[in-house]
C-alpha cells in the first residue's frame, strides 16, 4: 500500500506519519487494473520478458534503456510523453525491483510508463514474436475456458 501511495496509484491524506486511504479508492484501483484491454495484457507480457532480461543482464539492459531514454527524451522535450519519459529517467537511477515493478504491474501508471518505454530493442524480433504467439495462444485458451 505504501508503494502504491508514493507512486502515486494510490490517492492517500496524512495523519500524523500515518497515510489514510480510502476504500472507494482501494476498489477503484483493483477494478481498473482487473480491466485491461487485450492491447493492455499483450503489452504486460512483452514487460515480463523485458523484465527477464533486467533480471538476467541488468547493466546491459540498464544501458540500453538509458541511451534510448536520452533520444526520446530529445525527440519529445514537452507534453505529456516528455512527464512520462522524466518519470523513467527517475526509475533508471532507482534501485531494479521498483523498474521490475512498473514493468510488471497492472496499474494505471504503469500502463502509462510502459507506452513510453524505454526498452525497445532489449527483446529481439525473434523473442517478441515468441511472446506474442504465447499471448495469443493463452488468450485464446482463456476465452474458451469463459465460455465454459
Amino acid at each position: 500500500m505504501v508503494n502504491l501511495c508514493d507512486r502515486g496509484d494510490l490517492p492517500f491524506t496524512t495523519t500524523g506519519v500515518h497515510r489514510r486511504v480510502r476504500r472507494a479508492d482501494v476498489e477503484a484501483l483493483r477494478a481498473t487494473a482487473a480491466r485491461l484491454s487485450r492491447d493492455q495484457r499483450r503489452s504486460l507480457w512483452l514487460a515480463h520478458a523485458v523484465a527477464g532480461h533486467l533480471v538476467t543482464d541488468p547493466e546491459t539492459t540498464l544501458a540500453r534503456a538509458r541511451a534510448n531514454l536520452s533520444t526520446m527524451r530529445e525527440r519529445h522535450p514537452r507534453g505529456q510523453a516528455a512527464k512520462w519519459l522524466a518519470e523513467w529517467a527517475d526509475l533508471l537511477d532507482g534501485p531494479v525491483d521498483d523498474i521490475l515493478t512498473t514493468l510488471t504491474s497492472p496499474s494505471p501508471r504503469a500502463r502509462e510508463l510502459r507506452q513510453n518505454s524505454p526498452f525497445a530493442a532489449v527483446l529481439s524480433e525473434d523473442e517478441r514474436r515468441h511472446v506474442r504467439d504465447a499471448f495469443a495462444a493463452h488468450s485464446s485458451t482463456r476465452s474458451t475456458w469463459g465460455a465454459e
